[in-house]
């Protein structure tokens, strides 16, 4: 699913069966890195950002307080989706 629309979709409020890989690649659309992690556990910061966000699978799924975690965060800062080319 492409980051804008997985963005639209858990700001709707749709937070269950979200693909880990597309939370993935929404968070990097948001303008994080990666920035380490151990394990199952990715770690990602953004400047301007004073929260980490840490992203951890669960049978192929993210967990959906991490995705509400997101929710948070892109609406505390008003993130967007950064120009997907």
């Amino acid at each position: 699913m492409r980051p804008a629309r997985l963005l639209e979709r858990i700001l709707r409020g749709d937070l269950a069966n979200v693909d880990f890989t597309d939370l993935v690649n929404l968070v990097l659309a948001l303008g994080f890195q990666e920035v380490g992690g151990r394990g199952s556990h990715r770690v990602f910061a953004r400047v301007g950002v004073t929260e980490l966000v840490n992203l951890q699978e669960e049978k192929g799924q993210a967990k959906r307080y991490q995705v509400r975690q997101i929710v948070t965060l892109a609406r505390r800062y008003d993130l967007q989706v950064e120009d997907e080319g």
